[in-house]
């Protein structure tokens, strides 16, 4: 799916993602398509970001 679904489905939330899709342009990676696995709550957001 696309970031602006991920953003229409979880509206406010943080989402954990794996990226299925990407190019590059000018040494960046752009994420062109993403699985949404879960929303995080936000109190476990750092915790889920250091595992």
């Amino acid at each position: 799916m696309k970031w602006q679904e991920v953003r229409e489905l979880f509206p406010n939330q943080f989402v954990l993602v794996s990226i299925l899709n990407y190019h590059e342009e000018e040494n960046k990676k752009i994420i062109d398509e993403v699985a949404a696995i879960r929303s995080i709550p936000e109190e476990n957001v750092n915790k889920e970001f250091l595992m």
